[in-house]
């Protein structure tokens, strides 16, 4: 018995667009940018997709950037689809105490609903949050590194642990700011045996000029890869991945 999905992966910088212009009048100020206009051209792409599953990086959970409203619900809406999100820092750590910055995270979005879902926060890092969904056959980790190497090396030994308690196949999906190099998941794919689904290298980053592949797709043996490409659309900073995937059951 075998079951197909397509499993759409999507850094979206929080709706809040990219170009030159994010930019000015300092840099980085297009953090703060209303993004009511950015999102339904993310939502109209998406659902052109047809994906089964989502996995969306860098996501409001309602801040005033967002006109109080949950990215990951309005997304799901448009979608028809289920939807979890959490934040992404620990309520201990600064940056989870600044307005905007404390309704930042990630979240997952799935047409079938999930068996379970949690929320695992690293040791270490200022980004902890892992997000878990377990489905009948299959569990997945959505994650957003540190951009730290050091950092990133502990939470993949963190991420490694949590996928071997898995007794389904795993696919794990994110944003792991590996700017140094993908032999930075030897150890990783060594200790779980886990495949990358992109066997081209395709960068992902920046959306307008890509020079580095910091998105990644791992998934178990057990399951196959059918299709994986990566569209070059401009609606944020990274480009998205959409994988096509059966499970061997």
């Amino acid at each position: 018995m075998k079951e197909t999905y397509r499993f759409l992966l999507y850094n979206i910088r929080y709706g809040t667009g990219t170009g030159w212009r994010f930019h000015a009048p300092v840099p980085f100020s297009g953090y703060l940018r209303k993004t009511r206009k950015n999102i339904p051209g993310i939502i109209e792409f998406i659902k052109s997709q047809n994906p089964d599953l989502v996995g969306l990086i860098e996501v409001d959970g309602g801040s005033s950037r967002a006109s109080g409203v949950s990215q990951a619900e309005q997304i799901a809406d448009g979608l028809g689809h289920h939807s979890v999100f959490m934040t992404k820092y620990k309520k201990r750590v600064k940056p989870g105490r600044i307005p905007i910055i404390s309704r930042q995270g990630n979240a997952f979005l799935a047409r079938e609903k999930m068996l379970r879902q949690a929320y695992h926060y690293f040791e270490r890092g200022v980004k902890r949050l892992i997000i878990e969904a377990e489905f009948n056959h299959i569990v997945f980790f959505i994650v957003h590194l540190s951009i730290r190497a050091r950092r990133r090396k502990e939470q993949l030994k963190e991420l490694e642990q949590l996928v071997m308690a898995c007794d389904k196949p795993v696919v794990v999906g994110g944003d792991f700011n590996v700017f140094s190099g993908i032999h930075e998941f030897n150890d990783f794919l060594a200790g779980t045996g886990l495949k990358s689904a992109n066997h081209l290298n395709l960068c992902t980053f920046p959306s307008n000029k890509p020079r580095w592949e910091l998105d990644f797709i791992f998934h178990s043996p057990h399951i196959t890869v059918n299709n994986m490409v990566v569209p070059r659309i401009k609606l944020s900073d990274h480009l998205p991945l959409i994988c096509d995937f059966t499970i061997d059951m």
